[in-house]
């Protein structure tokens, strides 16, 4: 949270390229001192993870614009596939996790391996990035921080974004518990929920660009955000397991395309996409922190199921605000 609003200048002056390459750097920093607290202490683990978060912050700005400019590049819709790869760089994190732990690899060792992989790979692999502006473009004076947390268009697709930044980072932390807890299910089955959930999102991420290029971004994502608050409803008021898990798959098919698309609308502009990135991934991520707790606090009072209608009313807004993601003409701003 720290990174997120301060990577909007950094990618403005060094450019997307250079800022994800410090980022990486820094994350290989970072883990290799998490590492060294894992065997010396609490207080370098805490400074391991305040640099790490600080770098996958400032690195999230960074990949986000690039991904707009390769779509701009390409002339058509992209960047949910980009997300799509984050969602099984996730699955495929966890999965060598626990082969790590299987195999009784320390965690040192294998936060160290992982810190020189990434600080060596990365800055490689993004010299293939593209320049952040078209050939022809500047950047403005106009697109400073400051001045896009000031933009109306900019603030309502940061408060769209928040909406299904919400609906997600509720399923990634409560979409099991609430099976459990709301359905007497088994853990097992409130791990497959979750998995159904991540499978729908992850697929429709990945197949849903041919959509917004026929259809147009407003109609389909809104089309999202009912899909999104119908299937969350089902979850909530289902009479049976099958049937939240049906809840559960169109929870993660809506979801899927808010996020990324998103970040493309605040893209739109090159000569202003980092800071404008920079705001709406800040109004975002706040979701992403503030959200889970909240629902829990919630689930206190109400039932985890019913807590979870809150995640609905935040969709009911998303529709709303759908037409503030229309594609921004350059000469419009």
């Amino acid at each position: 949270m720290v990174a997120l609003p301060l990577a909007g200048p950094a990618v403005t002056r060094f450019g997307s390229r250079r800022t994800v390459q410090a980022m990486a750097v820094l994350f290989g920093i970072a883990l290799a001192v998490a590492a060294l607290g894992h065997l010396a202490g609490v207080w370098p683990l805490v400074v391991g993870l305040f640099l790490f978060g600080l770098a996958n912050g400032a690195w999230d700005v960074g990949m986000n614009v690039q991904g707009a400019r390769v779509e701009q590049e390409l002339g058509r819709s992209i960047m949910s596939r980009f997300h799509a790869g984050w969602s099984c760089g996730t699955v495929a994190g966890a999965l060598v996790g626990a082969l790590m732990v299987a195999l009784s690899v320390p965690v040192a060792v294998h936060l160290t391996v992982v810190a020189v992989l990434v600080g060596l790979a990365v800055p490689v692999a993004v010299r293939r990035f593209l320049p952040d502006g078209a050939a022809h473009e500047e950047p403005t004076s106009g697109g400073g921080a400051l001045t896009a947390w000031r933009e109306p268009r900019t603030l309502l697709v940061g408060l769209f974004v928040l909406a299904f930044a919400f609906a997600e980072g509720a399923a990634n932390d409560w979409i099991n518990v609430a099976l459990i807890d709301g359905y007497d299910a088994s853990a097992t089955v409130g791990a497959v929920g979750f998995a159904v959930f991540l499978a729908a999102m992850t697929t429709a991420r990945w197949f849903g660009p041919p959509l917004l290029d026929r259809h147009g971004r407003v109609p389909v994502l809104r089309v999202c955000a009912v899909v999104a608050g119908a299937g969350l409803l089902l979850y909530v008021f289902a009479p049976n397991i099958p049937l939240a898990l049906v809840g559960a798959l169109l929870w993660g098919l809506g979801t899927s395309l808010g996020f990324p698309t998103g970040m493309s609308a605040a893209a739109d502009d090159p000569r202003r996409s980092a800071a404008r990135v920079s705001v709406v991934a800040s109004i975002g991520y706040c979701a992403f922190l503030g959200g889970p707790p909240l629902i829990g606090f919630l689930a206190e009072h109400w039932g985890i199921l019913d807590s979870l209608l809150v995640v609905a009313v935040l969709l009911a807004i998303a529709v709303v605000i759908t037409p503030a993601l229309r594609p921004l003409r350059v000469e419009e701003d």
